[in-house]
């Protein structure tokens, strides 16, 4: 029989023993409550700041929207406008072709 690992098996069957009691102890409780407060705690701070993230998001959209509609009402109002002179010029070239017809 070998004794060398008969005796790990033995140490670690007491070690494991020990620690499960050591883990379990009023004191190990103790710090595992306040490792769990600090934790929601924390917890706590990333969801605050995760919907205050969330908010500027959304501010930050509906800005991006108005810019783009502003954009949008611009660049209308300009083709708006080239057409009407096209128009215009249109007109203006007809009255005169029929004013050079009349005389």
């Amino acid at each position: 029989m070998n004794w060398k690992k008969l005796c790990t098996f033995a140490g670690g069957v007491l070690f494991g023993t020990a620690g499960v009691a050591i883990l379990s102890s009023k004191d190990a409780k103790n710090v595992y409550t306040h490792c769990t407060a600090a934790v929601l705690r924390g917890k706590d701070s990333v969801m605050k700041t995760a919907s205050t993230i969330k908010e500027n998001c959304g501010d930050i959209h509906e800005d991006a929207v108005d810019i783009n509609e502003k954009r949008y009402e611009k660049k209308r109002k300009q083709e708006y406008e080239k057409a009407k002179a096209i128009i215009e010029a249109y007109e203006e070239k007809d009255a005169v072709e029929e004013n050079d017809k009349a005389e």
